[in-house]
């Protein structure tokens, strides 16, 4: 009891406590004394986070460009002669011999052809074998006609003759042809059984002709043509190269014959 204003006493009721959970244990949650924060918050911070698919995706490395066949070719573009099984170069490449020397018979000195030139040896060496064939065939007839004689006496060496010059003639004129070129001449060989060894000073040269037939443009290959002053080899042919090389020839020669005349 407690006295009041005036003297009198009186009694404070008890006020009842309420007896149910705490509204901290309510919601779940539990202070702590040092930190200051709640085991919700605890919780929620060790929680793992969630990681999008920005997050898990593996970086992607980067994609190297795929290689061209033009690369490739030329990656793989052969040596000169000598250092490659077919010894073609597409590239104009000057020697280094001197201008006072003619280039003797320096065979490793010479460049090889192009490929198709080959094959367009061979369809023609195929069409002389064809009429070598037909030939043997009507001559093998009207002697059959006429005499006993057995048959295949005459088809027989024509056959074979044919298959040779089919098979072993264009190899053997591609192997023996060739060029060489620098800074101030060019020099063509060709021929198996009679060799010609011909150079073409760049002095004396009138004017230049890149030639293509219809089976050369298919082949990608041409012909370049000097044409010189003078009557003995007036023209001087080198067929079998690549058209970009014949064009790109006849190019550095017309600039040296500037130079000369400047």
């Amino acid at each position: 009891g407690y006295t009041g204003f005036g003297g009198g006493r009186f009694t404070a009721g008890r006020l009842p406590l309420a007896r149910g959970p705490c509204p901290a244990h309510m919601m779940g949650m539990h202070m702590d004394k040092e930190t200051g924060k709640s085991s919700r918050d605890e919780a929620q911070s060790h929680a793992p986070t969630p990681q999008t698919a920005t997050e898990t995706a593996p970086e992607t490395p980067p994609q190297t460009p795929p290689q061209t066949m033009s690369d490739t070719a030329a990656d793989l573009a052969p040596d000169p002669i000598g250092a490659s099984a077919s010894g073609y170069d597409d590239a104009l490449v000057f020697s280094e011999v001197d201008g006072d020397n003619d280039g003797g018979d320096g065979a490793d000195a010479l460049r090889k052809l192009h490929p198709n030139y080959k094959l367009l040896m061979r369809f023609a060496a195929l069409f002389a074998a064809f009429v070598i064939v037909i030939a043997a065939l009507v001559a093998e007839a009207a002697l059959s006609d006429n005499t006993q004689l057995p048959f295949g006496l005459v088809f027989g060496p024509a056959f074979l003759l044919a298959a040779f010059v089919a098979i072993r003639v264009p190899l053997s004129r591609y192997n023996a042809r060739g060029y060489q070129i620098s800074r101030d001449r060019l020099r063509v060989v060709r021929g198996v059984m009679f060799r010609s060894d011909t150079i073409v000073p760049f002095g004396r040269v009138q004017h230049i002709d890149v030639d293509q037939g219809p089976v050369e443009r298919a082949l990608g290959i041409a012909t370049l043509t000097l044409h010189t002053a003078g009557n003995h080899n007036s023209s001087v042919h080198l067929p079998g190269l690549g058209h970009g090389l014949a064009v790109e020839m006849r190019e550095a020669i017309r600039a040296h014959i500037k130079r000369e005349t400047l």
